[in-house]
């Protein structure tokens, strides 16, 4: 079970913080969210618990399995649950080991950008009859993953191969190019959810047919998620809950100017986790405007970092820097490997003093001595620890800070599910790409560049 430690972060504890009555003053706001949330579920919360999809995965996966390649062809919500999983429970070098201590399962890759180096880069080192290929896209119509899907069709057509027994779609169960395409040509396809936005939805089809296919545990991971949930609809008293004291202390924290997030996993194993972090808090706080109309640019900014590497970068700026900063750390108790320290040079007080230590104590030491001269500096954090690394725990982190996000969304009075901001760029994209039905805004796009004066060098 993951636990949580916010001592670091209460007022009581530190200058000019968030302190017990603070939180207090807004119960009745948390509870209305609590209650809200009994009532009416958001559609990213039913999929922890209906498994009727999971059997459509898990018979894909097995075809997957098959290939010596899993490629997914996606960007955002379409990818970063994909890589937070793969990062947290398959081996760092997944790629670099031989087939059979993969257990005969696939290598994994990503088509998540059009930076041309890096797909290349892809295709080099893939053989596309020996791949299969994930393209997963809501909407069918992000410019990013369709492009990399061409790209890859182009690629199968060229060498002879037949793009059904290469290609799988994951999409809308009704709408878009995709589920068109799926239809007229027979090509495999999985239905994401119409209820789930995109970087909600990584416990659905989206994340959950590359988990499968490289061996993770998915209904695991539904448990894990489903249990946090439960944790959460069954507790009333806001300072024994966790959503509820975690969205209360960052939201009066960002009230005081606190307007970075940083998250900071003492594990390379949940870095990537922050990676699907920042896309969560950032598109879906981020905000302009309230659900009453008022401008409130409401959010946080969320950075993520890494322990304890960036404890020799970042963590001078968050000691000493701009006291805007609320830092969460993940920390797992239980390793998944020990590594003693040998004993040497004991006659060395320099070294003497790590002889006999494995490396999880010093890096749980170094996690839990950052964290107390974090709060003698006034700065504001709070731990969050793993039992160990698996699936179970890896949904349990999901599904806690889906819940919590549409918390904070709710104390904000904004709307958590929506990213106008992010469509106005793509609109932006079509528009310069000369996509039909965007002329308009192509003319807008020249009105308003000839109107700039240009500062070029």
């Amino acid at each position: 079970m993951l636990k949580f430690d916010f001592t670091n972060a209460f007022g009581e504890n530190l200058s000019d913080g968030v302190r017990y009555e603070d939180i207090k003053g807004i119960t009745g706001r948390l509870h209305s969210f609590l209650e809200n949330f009994r009532q009416n579920p958001p559609g990213f919360s039913k999929v922890f618990s209906d498994l009727s999809h999971v059997d459509s995965i898990l018979k894909m996966a097995e075809r997957c399995k098959n290939f010596e390649n899993f490629v997914l062809v996606g960007i955002g919500g379409s990818a970063l649950g994909n890589q937070a999983i793969q990062g947290a429970l398959r081996h760092p070098m997944w790629n670099s080991l031989p087939r059979e201590k993969r257990n005969n399962l696939p290598r994994f890759f990503v088509m998540d950008n059009v930076d041309p180096e890096q797909i290349g880069s892809i295709l080099d080192v893939i053989d596309p009859a020996e791949s299969v290929f994930n393209v997963v896209s809501k909407s069918g119509s992000t410019a990013e993953t369709m492009s990399n899907y061409l790209i890859v069709r182009g690629l199968l057509e060229t060498r002879g191969l037949n793009p059904k027994d290469h290609i799988i779609f994951t999409t809308d169960p009704v709408e878009g190019v995709l589920r068109k395409i799926a239809i007229d040509e027979d090509i495999p396809v999985l239905d994401i959810p119409s209820n789930v936005g995109g970087r909600f939805s990584v416990l659905t089809s989206v994340g959950l047919l590359s988990a499968a296919s490289l061996g993770v545990d998915i209904k695991k991971m539904l448990d894990g998620a489903q249990e946090e949930l439960d944790r959460f609809k069954e507790e009333d008293d806001t300072f024994k809950n966790p959503v509820l004291l975690n969205a209360a202390i960052h939201y009066l924290y960002s009230q005081k100017g606190k307007s970075i997030s940083v998250m900071m996993p003492y594990s390379n194993a949940l870095y990537t986790l922050a990676d699907w972090y920042r896309q969560l808090w950032a598109e879906s706080l981020g905000k302009e405007k309230s659900l009453t109309g008022e401008t409130v640019h409401a959010g946080q900014t969320p950075i993520k970092s890494l322990g304890t590497i960036d404890q020799h970068s970042q963590v001078q700026l968050y000691m000493e820097g701009p006291n805007d900063k609320v830092i969460t750390f993940l920390r797992v108790e239980n390793f998944r490997r020990k590594l003693k320290i040998p004993v040497i040079h004991q006659d060395r007080k320099e070294l003497s003093y790590l002889c006999g230590h494995d490396l999880e104590e010093l890096i749980n030491y170094e996690q839990e001595a950052t964290g107390l001269a974090l709060l003698e500096h006034g700065r504001p954090n709070l731990t969050i620890s793993f039992e160990s690394i698996d699936e179970v725990e890896i949904g349990r982190f999901f599904g806690y800070y889906e819940i919590l996000v549409t918390a904070m969304g709710f104390l904000y009075n904004i709307n958590t599910f929506d990213q106008p901001g992010v469509e106005l760029g793509k609109k932006n994209t079509y528009a310069l790409m000369n996509r039909k039905g965007y002329e308009s805004q192509k003319a807008h796009i020249e009105d308003l560049k000839k109107n700039l004066k240009t500062f070029k060098i």
